[in-house]
């Protein structure tokens, strides 16, 4: 999206975590960011232990939630959905480790907003002979 009055792209992200933190946004962003609530359906939390030094730092959580796409319309997670640039977005990406991934959804009041959702990992097991 263009923001015509401050001539930048802006982003619609949503947080259901840390990014909801004052003191976080501050380091990340060095401003408070403004937000309105919103929710997302067919997804839950769960917890992830965080081993990255600087984000434990900037945190100060050794677990953060993640969210989990489970395809069930009985689960939902609700956050915040802040407005950031397009230089925010990518240092957002530099302060989530490699366990989350950023994808577009569609939000309550049908707002489009990025999200860090678990990244799926696909694994095989083969017996070795």
């Amino acid at each position: 999206m263009l923001d015509i009055k401050r001539n930048m792209i802006t982003h619609n992200l949503f947080s259901y975590g840390t990014l909801q933190l004052d003191t976080l946004q501050l380091e990340n962003y060095g401003r408070l960011l403004n937000g309105e609530k919103a929710s997302l359906k067919q997804y839950k939390l769960d917890k992830l232990k965080i081993a990255d030094a600087k984000v434990l730092k900037a945190s100060g959580k050794e677990f953060h939630p993640i969210a989990i796409k489970t395809n069930n319309v009985n689960d939902c997670i609700k956050g915040t959905i802040f407005e950031i640039t397009e230089k925010e977005l990518i240092e957002t990406d530099k302060y989530e480790v490699s366990d989350y991934k950023r994808v577009l959804e569609t939000f309550s009041k049908g707002r489009k907003a990025w999200i860090y959702v678990a990244k799926v990992v696909v694994t095989t097991t083969e017996n070795i002979k």
